[in-house]
């Protein structure tokens, strides 16, 4: 976390109600230098050099620090507090707590060696609180600059100048400096064998592989919710299928009906019947109704085989499209496991030769591609 600074708490002149006094004697005091002292040695022969140039009296500075404590552009200095753990996992009272502050000492002790351009002037491990972490005040410095003092206060150009290079609101040189210090941290947790698990709470901007493969993992998401609503369609369609089936059956049990039932049977004439009359009372009645009942069945049946046939036809499509989202899922599982084999590369050559270095080589590489395609453009305009 990034915090005001409070260098008074921190050097423990003066202490709050979660501090426990009876182990502050436990806390390490890495450097409390004064930060007028540190101005001084940083600011005070080029402020001395910018006076020098100015000819109203009006634009010369008197005193650096008040100056830069009054902008509102730049804060006089900026805190880093480290913390692994919780007070659930990692009190301070405990093994792991021990363990914490092991870690959080090694990490310092690479600190001022990593960032040249931030001049830390408080630091201290407390293991006085519920949790064993790490304050580190830092005043940001540049050099060489063309307005103001050649020297002076830039957290923005002091990153800039270590290699952090700002793109995008979101993908500043603080946020990748801060990535970077985290990777540092994770770097030695992992060789006291601590792993970072990644709650995502603080991680908005992910590297251009972790977000391929959240990507990847989306479309597989959806991909599998498809399959699975495709599957509900084939057991509804396969359901309605074996219902015309059973259409089917009834279809050979009413033939059979017709054949033996009494009820479309023709009776034997009655005495003295004559053939107008059996024709009249018997069997036009029989017929008619046995019309009536076939064009029932004859519309219902072909009603039947057409809903039967468009089923079959949708159910081969759907058996495809499923096929299709089957193989689709597969190709992008096997890109996402790719896609962390990569990045798994990608994060032990940043602690192998560290993220400056790394993203100096994806910078130099990244102008190359361009200035290849400005190239290749300009050969095919001629």
């Amino acid at each position: 976390m990034v915090g005001k600074g409070s260098v008074n708490h921190n050097s423990r002149k003066f202490k709050a109600e979660n501090v426990d006094a009876d182990r502050s004697y436990l806390n390490i005091d890495y450097c409390n230098e004064s930060i007028k002292k540190v101005y001084h040695e940083l600011f005070d022969e080029a402020l001395e050099r910018y006076n020098a140039k100015q000819t109203r009296a009006d634009r010369k500075i008197a005193d650096y620090y008040e100056k830069i404590r009054s902008s509102k552009q730049e804060k006089p200095f900026h805190e880093l507090i480290l913390q692994i753990g919780d007070k659930e996992n990692m009190s301070a009272e405990s093994e792991n707590g021990q363990l914490a502050r092991q870690v959080l000492d090694e990490y310092y002790r690479g600190f001022q060696e990593r960032n040249p351009q931030l001049r830390v002037f408080s630091a201290h491990l407390h293991l006085d609180e519920a949790t064993p972490h790490l304050h580190i005040d830092f005043v940001p410095f540049t050099t060489g600059s063309k307005r103001g003092l050649d020297t002076r206060v830039s957290l923005k150009q002091a990153l800039a100048a270590q290699g952090f290079k700002g793109g995008s609101r979101g993908d500043t040189e603080w946020s990748q400096w801060v990535q970077s210090e985290k990777e540092q941290l994770a770097a030695v947790m992992e060789r006291y064998g601590i792993e970072w698990e990644h709650k995502g709470t603080h991680e908005k901007h992910l590297s251009v592989l972790d977000y391929k493969k959240q990507e990847r993992e989306k479309e597989v998401e959806k991909l599998g919710g498809q399959i699975e609503q495709k599957q509900a369609e084939l057991k509804v369609l396969s359901d309605r299928i074996s219902n015309y089936d059973k259409g089917l059956e009834d279809l050979s049990d009413l033939e059979a009906t017709l054949d033996t039932s009494p009820k479309y049977q023709l009776p034997e004439p009655q005495g003295f019947m004559t053939a107008k009359a059996y024709k009249t009372k018997m069997a036009e009645p029989l017929i008619k109704k046995l019309k009536s009942l076939l064009k029932t069945v004859l519309a219902r049946c072909f009603e039947g085989w057409d809903s039967y046939y468009r089923l079959n036809t949708t159910n081969r499509n759907l058996y495809q499209s499923n096929e299709r989202l089957k193989n689709h899922n597969k190709q992008l599982t096997a890109d996402n496991n790719r896609l962390r084999e990569e990045i798994k590369d990608y994060k032990l050559l940043r602690k192998v030769f560290g993220s400056r270095q790394i993203d100096s080589l994806l910078e130099q590489a990244r102008q190359s591609k361009q200035r290849g395609t400005r190239f290749r453009n300009k050969e095919n305009e001629r």
